[in-house]
């Protein structure tokens, strides 16, 4: 498994065992096979999110922005779109990527259908935020022939466009969140502006700001990290977002009360994420999605990719 990181897995195991020695019992942990197991779902978290960063400073196709090339992938679309100074459509396509989601079977093909325009007109931030009803009745009048499915993470969210618990609800809203001017770079401004000069305390601004429909905590934590990673935002997620979680909540309870339902309140579970990454140093979003899988299969690895 990933042989070049096998150092970095066995030190993980062994700063959980000390951890929960000497610093706070971790009662899920207590088996190796456990142990072990979240040591190797942390190491599978840190891959993704280097898969990101991996493309900040390498060359990217053009392809690879085009929505009508089975090439699009939309987090290089994203950096390469900031390299060449549109920054609003870096922003778009990844908030489109997050609402979509990557599926395991078709991958991209949702979002490539719909930000398409089924391959007659691309449905870019300007053309969309400056007449969202139009968009939003081809959505309605298009939803039949859009193929693909949403990620993992967006399996619940429908694709219509005129429902108010559709695709085009949440990004008329998300249009209505950037504001009146349609500046993502205006409104990040003064996001970070009232946020402060720490990342972790913009972070929490704009997700405390962030009123769109379709994003709950998951969504909005998604996005937002995303966000951070490819260099579009100053952010960066200082705890993990309990409050409203699933799976990660169920994992926090599981490590720290042995039992993913134990009666341990998310601002405590909280306050002890932060005390175990001061050791393990691997940053709250890898923590957020390593404890997110490893509750799903405790005490043996499975590679979740969606």
């Amino acid at each position: 498994m990933w042989p070049s990181r096998a150092p970095l897995i066995h030190t993980l195991e062994d700063k959980l065992k000390e951890f929960s020695e000497k610093a706070r019992p971790l009662p899920g942990i207590v088996e190796k096979a456990a142990r072990e197991t979240l040591a190797i779902q942390m190491v599978a978290s840190l891959r993704r999110l280097d898969y990101t960063t991996h493309f900040l400073h390498r060359d990217i196709s053009p392809a690879r922005a085009n929505p009508n090339s089975i090439l699009f992938d939309p987090e290089r679309a994203a950096i390469l779109l900031h390299r060449t100074g549109d920054f609003d459509e870096a922003v778009w396509v990844t908030f489109l990527s997050t609402h979509f989601g990557k599926h395991g079977r078709y991958g991209w093909r949702r979002m490539r259908d719909v930000y398409s325009g089924l391959g007659r007109k691309t449905w870019t931030w300007q053309r969309v935020s400056s007449d969202v009803l139009t968009f939003r009745n081809w959505l309605e009048d298009n939803q039949d022939k859009i193929g693909g499915a949403f990620g993992n993470h967006r399996k619940y969210v429908s694709l219509s466009g005129l429902s108010s618990k559709g695709t085009g609800a949440a990004i008329a809203s998300y249009v209505e969140w950037i504001g009146p001017d349609h500046s993502h770079s205006k409104r990040f401004a003064r996001l970070v502006k009232e946020g402060g000069n720490d990342p972790e305390a913009i972070f929490d601004h704009f997700y405390n700001s962030m009123r769109v429909k379709q994003f709950g905590r998951l969504g909005k934590f998604d996005f937002l990290a995303l966000l951070g990673r490819l260099k579009l935002a100053p952010i960066e997620p200082g705890k993990a977002y309990l409050r409203g979680a699933t799976g990660p909540l169920a994992g926090a309870r599981l490590l720290f009360g042995g039992k993913n339902d134990a009666a341990l309140s998310e601002l405590k579970l909280e306050g002890y994420i932060a005390e175990l990454d001061q050791m393990l140093a691997i940053g709250k979003q890898a923590m957020e999605d390593s404890l997110c899988n490893w509750q799903k299969s405790p005490t043996k690895f499975v590679h979740f990719k969606g």
